[in-house]
């Protein structure tokens, strides 16, 4: 079917009447009315699990309501599948990666729909030109014919990306797009969001980056257990709205209770250095010192690039340390591996919980026991009792919501798959905790769960170092701010007395004359 005329800004160009959406016993909708415009960004608020994404994958084709209409463009339509979605100008951007690593960028993009010559052939040449187009519309300077094996995770969602924008569609779905985006990235995607728009292209945006949607909304619609619960134009609502709305609490109760006075030094870092794994030439790490106390949390915040990861994944032992001591409790710890800094009290919950903290196949259960088996064998043989008596300890000490241990990993949401891999690192009983974007891709209210087990942890004794791109989490939930630049640390900071703009301006993310301005306005 071809693509309608571009409709006028701000009509209604596709419409949902009643949609119900029931999994078993659980209503995931429930009864949702919901209207997208022409030329506009509505934004969808909610927490994990409150039905933003299922009525997206009921928009976008990938699933059927249980009950309810669709009408497009005043008609009605039934969506058999995402081919048929994409044949009226539907495209979805999933919130999880769903690229084929072992293909370059250009076939990712085109999967599916590749052009042909003759109804033949694979135009090589037209997919080449069209992939080239689409990156430099994204800014991306990536080579199409590279592995998308090869690429950082930022990387792999400005393909995905791609994938949905080089189908023209006229209404685009975006599931958090930015979740894994540089900051330079994101500015780069609003421009081109703003663009579409301009051109009457109907944008749905989820986000859990509240202020970053903020900043890219035209009407707002939030979500709580299955129901539409409140709507507002731009105008119309600030932060404290959406958050009340969401979780029925306002954005100071979240805040986690973190501790004044810390123990000793728990881990020490001395001239520490760290080769870029992608590029070894590269340092990205270079000769950085720092200390973390027991019972205190410091944040690493920078851009992307600044080393962030690099030096968590190093202290784990995922990487070598090229050069520099680091003394965890008095021990000076050398080329040991991921599995004896584990028993060395260091684990680490990596940025990518799908393909660095998870086992998809893998039960919530087996998943959240993975990292500590050794210490429920006995003579060879795994004492099971001993192990589900932990498992049970685990997920109810980090507050999973799940139907059980036995249940699938793919069944929970991203704030309580992230909840699993912290329960998986808990478990190891460490006396140093490494978090690299914990709260990633999930709601504020797990947000404020996750950052509330962190400090609780604290006040048990443990050494927290974590690192985040977000400005907010940097200034709520840290005693401690560490900014990296270029693999070095360029500035330290108390939160208590630090501004947003203090931390922009030394990372790099903004010029000095701005944040002035910004601080006299």
């Amino acid at each position: 079917m071809s693509v309608a005329a571009v409709s006028t800004q701000n009509d209604v160009v596709m419409t949902a009447r009643g949609i119900t959406k029931t999994y078993g016993p659980t209503r995931a909708l429930k009864g949702v009315d919901f209207d997208i415009r022409a030329g506009s960004v509505t934004v969808l608020f909610g927490e994990n699990g409150a039905g933003k994404s299922t009525l997206m994958k009921i928009l976008s084709g990938v699933e059927q309501p249980t009950s309810g209409t669709l009408e497009l463009r005043g008609a009605p339509i039934t969506l058999e599948n995402t081919v048929d979605a994409a044949a009226r100008g539907i495209a979805i951007i999933h919130q999880e990666l769903s690229l084929a690593p072992n293909m370059n960028v250009r076939d990712n993009i085109f999967l599916g729909r590749e052009p042909t010559r003759g109804g033949l052939f694979v135009d090589d040449g037209a997919e080449m030109e069209r992939a080239r187009d689409v990156l430099a519309r994204l800014a991306e300077d990536i080579d199409p014919l590279t592995p998308v094996s090869e690429l950082r995770l930022g990387q792999q969602q400005v393909i995905e990306i791609a994938r949905a924008l080089s189908g023209d569609a006229r209404v685009l779905i975006m599931d958090e797009p930015t979740s894994a985006l540089s900051a330079s990235e994101v500015e780069v995607l609003f421009s081109l969001i703003r663009e579409l728009t301009a051109a009457g292209v109907a944008i749905v945006y989820i986000s859990h980056h509240l202020e970053e949607a903020l900043e890219i909304c035209d009407y707002a619609v939030v979500f709580r257990d299955g129901d539409l619960v409140a709507t507002g134009e731009r105008e119309q609502i600030d932060l404290e709205w959406i958050i009340s709305n969401m979780i029925g609490r306002d954005a100071e109760d979240l805040a986690p209770d973190l501790l004044d006075e810390f123990g000793g030094v728990a881990l020490s870092l001395r001239g520490v250095t760290v080769a870029d794994p992608s590029n070894p030439s590269r340092l990205a790490v270079d000769r950085l010192d720092l200390d973390v106390h027991e019972g205190e949390v410091v944040c690493l915040y920078g851009l992307m690039g600044a080393g962030r990861t690099e030096l968590l994944e190093a202290l784990a032992g995922r990487t070598p340390i090229q050069a520099g001591d680091v003394v965890a409790r008095d021990r000076n710890l050398g080329k040991e591996t991921v599995g004896e800094r584990i028993a060395d009290g260091i684990v680490l919950v990596p940025e990518d919980r799908q393909r660095d903290g998870l086992v998809q196949s893998m039960s919530v259960g087996e998943n959240a026991s993975l990292a500590n088996l050794l210490s429920f064998t006995r003579l060879g043989f795994l004492r099971r009792g001993e192990e589900q008596r932990e498992i049970d300890r685990g997920i109810s000490d980090v507050r999973v919501k799940t139907s059980g241990p036995r249940a699938s990993i793919t069944s929970l949401s991203g704030g309580n798959q992230q909840k699993v891999v912290i329960a998986k690192a808990l478990m190891t009983t460490p006396d140093i905790i490494l978090l690299d974007e914990p709260s990633r891709g999930i709601d504020v209210g797990a947000k404020a769960e996750i950052f509330g087990l962190m400090a609780r942890e604290a006040r048990r004794g443990l050494a927290v170092l974590f690192a985040t791109s977000e400005v907010g989490e940097a200034l709520q939930v840290a005693n401690r701010v560490i900014v990296m630049s270029k693999g070095r640390v360029v500035a330290e900071f108390d939160p208590k007395n630090t501004t947003r703009e203090d931390l922009m301006v030394a990372s790099g993310e903004a010029p000095e004359d701005e944040a002035a301005g910004r601080d006299h306005e």
